[in-house]
């Protein structure tokens, strides 16, 4: 039975490691960070993922940790490599820390004796395993690619609060090959890792590499389609972004998901590889246009979005912003539209208090002044005149209309993600403003009467 490594134990390393070892293989962590190694080996998590430290608890029998890559390599007959790859200023992933790794893999197979496969997991830009990553490995190992050792390029398709569950049951496995032999033993070992044995598409290193890339950024222009069609519905009468939405997810050619018009995308990932994929195509000779234009029109949503509702806010007026992580069941505030509206609400002179149900500690430093983050809900609700909800987080869908019923004065909510419509349209006390759809449909018909009639 095949022995595992994960090298690199953050949020998808970890969940790597554990999902692997659910499936009964024994698995070896390797991290720099010996506090990771230290948790992974007392069953605990080393980083906040859903359900990671029950499945690390569950399973710790055959999982295990350590600072050392001699011994992870030495012990296990499959590597996977999981560390950053962070953007630098032209919008290139940087290669520094999977050379790194690679680096000392290559010296733990120098010592190997037998057949061993490396996959690179990290997200990169085509070229890199090959050109980038590969030379470290014959180099430091003194040993042939594809005669002593195998490589391949396989990211994974996961969404932070849901790592475990993406990891197991994928809709497709990628794997980007150096040779056959290296393809068919990782296509072969996700077969057996995962319950509902997915397909497998083999590819060559480049093609796995671009395919990773255009994923995201596809998802990315879908949600931003999505994002431009709501700002449409909010502008003629009885528009609603859901009844487009929806019919437009009957066509087989496009899909229902990631069609939710709402506040932008945000995270580690996504916001980046647009830019990724512009600076791939300018120095390949060409543009990705689309991928800019879908980069500059999520940063710009968080910024307008009261504007485009006609929801004026005064000097000194107390706003509530519940959702700080850019996507609920998650702590992550990377590129946060959330945090992204408080910073401009607190620009614009609002007093701005928030909240959060897991990102609170974490959004309270990355804000300083901008805004108070409160631990109670309540208490936001209570203080504030105006309340924005920016992510579809169950907390806030749980609201019931009388914890907006302010004595003597109306409350302006604007919902992003149409949570509460049910709840609090046409609700006494309660000005109710859902992004997508339609505020004023009054002027909104006179605006195309005005048009025909042109």
């Amino acid at each position: 039975m095949m022995i595992y490594s994960i090298v690199g134990l953050g949020k998808l390393g970890a969940s790597m490691a554990a999902a692997i070892a659910s499936r009964g293989f024994n698995v070896i962590g390797v991290d720099v960070n010996a506090h990771a190694v230290d948790a992974v080996n007392a069953g605990r998590a080393p980083v906040q993922e859903t359900g990671l430290g029950d499945l690390i608890a569950a399973h710790r029998d055959r999982l295990r940790a350590t600072t050392s890559h001699r011994e992870a390599i030495l012990g296990s007959d499959v590597t996977f490599v999981i560390v950053p790859t962070p953007s630098d200023e032209s919008g290139r992933f940087s290669l520094q820390y999977a050379a790194w790794a690679f680096g000392e893999i290559g010296d733990a197979l120098a010592q190997k004796t037998g057949y061993h496969l490396v996959v690179l997991t990290s997200t990169v830009l085509p070229g890199s395993t090959r050109h980038g990553l590969l030379p470290v490995l014959e180099q430091r190992s003194g040993k042939k690619c594809g005669v002593d050792f195998g490589l391949c390029y396989s990211p994974e398709f996961i969404a932070l609060g849901s790592v475990i569950r993406d990891f197991l049951h994928p809709d497709f496995t990628l794997v980007g090959e150096f040779d056959d032999r290296s393809g068919r033993t990782l296509a072969e070992a996700y077969a057996a890792i995962m319950p509902k044995q997915p397909s497998c598409r083999r590819m060559s290193l480049e093609n796995a590499e671009l395919t990773k890339i255009a994923v995201n950024t596809f998802v990315t222009t879908k949600i931003a389609y999505a994002n431009m069609l709501a700002d449409l519905c909010e502008r003629i009468p009885g528009g609603d972004v859901d009844v487009v939405s929806d019919a437009l997810g009957f066509d087989a050619r496009i899909g229902r998901k990631y069609l939710t018009g709402a506040l932008g995308y945000g995270g580690p990932c996504f916001p980046r590889d647009n830019v990724a994929l512009g600076y791939l195509a300018r120095v390949l000779g060409t543009r990705a246009e689309l991928a800019e234009t879908t980069d500059r029109s999520n940063q710009a949503l968080a910024g307008t979005i009261l504007d485009r509702l006609h929801v004026s806010i005064a000097h000194g007026t107390t706003v509530a912003v519940l959702g700080l992580a850019y996507k609920p069941f998650s702590h992550v505030i990377e590129e946060s539209q959330g945090v992204a509206l408080v910073k401009a609400l607190s620009r614009h002179g609002a007093r701005v208090v928030a909240h959060d149900p897991l990102a609170a500690s974490l959004a309270s430093l990355e804000l300083k002044d901008h805004g108070l983050v409160l631990d109670s809900l309540a208490d936001c609700l209570r203080q504030a005149s105006v309340v924005v909800i920016t992510t579809p987080d169950p907390v806030y869908g749980a609201l019931e209309a009388n914890d907006f019923v302010q004595s003597g004065r109306t409350m302006t909510v604007v919902d992003c993600w149409r949570l509460l419509a049910s709840k609090l349209s046409g609700q006494p006390g309660v000005n109710y403003v859902a992004v997508g759809r339609s505020v004023d449909d009054t002027a909104n018909a006179a605006r195309l009467a005005a048009l025909w009639a042109s």
